[in-house]
């Protein structure tokens, strides 16, 4: 189990992290959530005791990471995947983090066959590609075999295949029992991979509760109702939805978008006004949604259109004799009465200085 209290960083006048309290708990999956410069990276190394925390404190069963008799055999991590001396092959960079930890070599080969590895064990990592080299580093995390598992973006780099491994690895891990807290940006993945939600925006905990009920209090649901392509009925409609305290906004396609009251009662409210339904839906809010709503006060950095998007830049006026001046087409030879087509000069050939005639030498005496 990890356990964060008052967790606190500085830099200088920078604050990265401010007052931060979770517990992260084995037996399921936890995800880290938040916006490029939140501070998920700087907790996660002070975790791991890369950095030190300013005040409060972070605990991995009970005690801090240093102090953590043989913490590699009890702790993995993924932070960064290009962390790898290039020169060494797969299984060189295994046997040495191995052999640091007092772990069996033997445990290397297993580890190698976990992540799809073995045919490639004996080439130079500095070859690998960037999902090989993220199944590289969840080797090195799972070679110890740790009770507690940190993994920031383990699925970068990796084709879809690779994503759904790591997702069924991530349930397996934490289905023994294990801590599992996974830091990612991949929503889709969160919303299938984890059970419970750590959201932090620039440096606060924003959120900590489980999937669904982050979906719940973050989002709103709305139900589609679609007519016959009637503008009468949508309208006849919309005015006995709107009287009945729902509020009715018109999607681009006619369909109507109703929030505020359950199917059944747009479904009666319909019959009432005699309007025909060829679609009552309802639409759940997705995880990438919620989490939209949540941090849109959090986020640093917001892109801008482009004032010039639309415009085509002219082509700078062609020099009077330059480069850029029309050139004439050349003409196409005529042809000769007898035939044949006497030699053209080229028109683009560069004039050449005249020479000069050959003087006859004189005889020598």
């Amino acid at each position: 189990m990890i356990e964060a209290v008052g967790l606190t960083k500085t830099y200088g006048s920078k604050t990265a992290v401010y007052n931060l309290s979770f517990t992260v708990r084995p037996g399921m999956v936890t995800g880290f959530l938040g916006p490029n410069g939140s501070g998920k990276s700087t907790t996660m190394r002070m975790i791991l005791g890369l950095d030190s925390p300013t005040s409060g404190r972070v605990t991995i069963g009970g005690q801090p990471y240093r102090l953590l008799p043989n913490a590699p055999r009890r702790v993995g991590a993924l932070l960064d995947a290009k962390a790898v001396h290039g020169g060494r092959s797969a299984r060189h960079h295994l046997l040495s983090l191995a052999q640091l930890s007092g772990i069996p070599a033997r445990r290397v080969d297993e580890v190698l066959g976990v992540v799809g590895l073995q045919e490639v064990a004996g080439k130079r990592s500095k070859g690998f590609s960037l999902g090989m080299g993220q199944r590289l580093g969840i080797a090195a995390a799972l070679l110890g075999d740790p009770e507690v598992l940190l993994f920031d973006e383990p699925v970068n780099g990796l084709d879809p295949e690779g994503i759904h491994w790591v997702r069924h690895l991530m349930r397996r891990l934490a289905s023994e029992g294990r801590t599992v807290f996974v830091s990612s940006h991949l929503m889709s993945e969160m919303a299938l991979t984890a059970d419970h939600l750590i959201v932090i925006g620039r440096g606060q905990l924003l959120a900590d509760m489980g999937v669904k009920e982050f979906i719940a209090r973050n989002s709103t649901g709305f139900a589609l109702v679609r007519t016959p392509d009637v503008a009468a009925d949508r309208e006849k409609l919309g005015k006995a939805l709107t009287g009945a305290g729902a509020e009715v906004q018109e999607e681009q396609d006619g369909a109507l978008r109703v929030t505020g009251l359950e199917l059944p009662r747009i479904s009666d409210l319909a019959h009432d006004a005699d309007v025909r339904l060829w679609e009552l839906s309802p639409h759940q809010a997705s995880l990438e949604e919620a989490y939209m709503q949540l941090t849109n006060g959090a986020v640093d950095y917001r892109s801008t259109s482009d004032p010039r998007q639309g415009l085509q830049q002219q082509p700078d006026a062609p020099v009077p004799g330059g480069w850029g001046a029309p050139q004439p087409f050349p003409q196409q030879p005529q042809p000769h009465p007898d035939g044949y087509a006497p030699p053209q000069p080229n028109p683009y050939a560069q004039p050449t200085q005249p020479t000069q005639p050959i003087q006859p030498a004189e005889d020598a005496r």
